[in-house]
């Protein structure tokens, strides 16, 4: 082995040591914050998220059924969809469930999945579950054909507009229209004291809200795929959902009650309180520039 070629390995086993010896100093000090409250550093998020992909990619080999776009079997996925799956990934229209609110990673919209994901991916992943997200592996609480029956109805949900889907879920029989509880209802908290809008709490409530998962806003690291429109840019535009317009009070009606405002959006109902959706308003008010530019 010549000289430089011992310096160099000598050189690279140094760095790759003092790299080992900092992270763990810092896991040893506490240094990363693991509140749910607050999301993945980017860099962790997206290697967190690259990491999922690959390895769901490389695992997924089963064979869709012929039939996967049956109708009966979009049916039977919907039911199975409401008891097990809408309380943390949301529906067109429809809210998750506020457990969800504080999953960190978030839950997926799976309106992107069922557009761009083949279908044995999602399989897999419903199947197998994903560790350290929240995400359960169903292989044995459902038999294939029932994974199969979700697979079916993820990949047509992208073609349902909120109205659709709500005629779908009125049509299922009494014991599949509703997801089932998982949790006590819980006593209802004293009303805050109103305040002004503050853009720091704004920006912690619409990441604890799930807004990421279906929007690009700047500064608040979520999901890579989006299903409604980027937030850069928001203060900037004429009018909130092409029909209101754009001003802070504006805004916080259409958050507490998109679907008042247009019967056709996609934005669920959030549940949030006048004060959230000051915060938020206030937080998306800030937002006068398109991200990129």
């Amino acid at each position: 082995m010549t000289l430089r070629l011992r310096t160099l390995l000598i050189g690279l086993l140094s760095v790759l040591l003092a790299g080992f010896v900092a992270g763990a100093l810092l896991i040893y000090m506490g240094f990363y914050d693991i509140s749910a409250l607050r999301q993945h550093t980017k860099p962790v998020f997206h290697l967190l998220d690259f990491a999922m992909s690959r390895a769901v990619e490389v695992r997924a080999d089963a064979r869709p059924p012929a039939d996967l776009h049956d109708e009966g079997r979009v049916h039977g996925g919907l039911a199975l969809f409401r008891r097990h799956c809408l309380r943390c990934h949301g529906a067109p229209g429809v809210s998750p469930d506020a457990l969800a609110f504080g999953l960190t990673p978030a839950p997926a919209n799976l309106l992107h999945a069922g557009r761009s994901w083949p279908p044995d991916e999602i399989f897999w992943i419903v199947r197998n579950g994903v560790k350290m997200t929240g995400m359960p592996g169903w292989a044995y609480r459902l038999t294939d054909e029932e994974i199969w029956n979700l697979v079916a109805f993820v990949k047509a949900m992208p073609g349902l507009t909120t109205r659709a889907y709500a005629e779908l879920a009125a049509g299922l029989p009494q014991a599949d229209a509703s997801p089932s509880p998982l949790v006590s209802a819980q006593p209802a908290q004293p009303a805050r004291a109103m305040r002004p809008g503050d853009a720091h709490a704004g920006r912690q409530a619409t990441q604890n809200h799930l807004c990421a998962t279906c929007h690009l806003i700047p500064g608040i690291v979520g999901a890579n795929q989006h299903v409604g429109p980027p937030l850069g840019g928001i203060a900037g535009r004429a009018f909130i959902a092409g029909v209101l317009p754009n001003t802070p009070e504006n805004m916080v009606r259409f958050l507490r009650d998109p679907q008042a405002i247009d019967p056709l959006s996609a934005m669920p109902d959030l549940g949030l309180d006048e004060q959230d959706a000051r915060d938020i308003a206030a937080f998306l008010a800030t937002l006068d520039q398109v991200q990129g530019k």
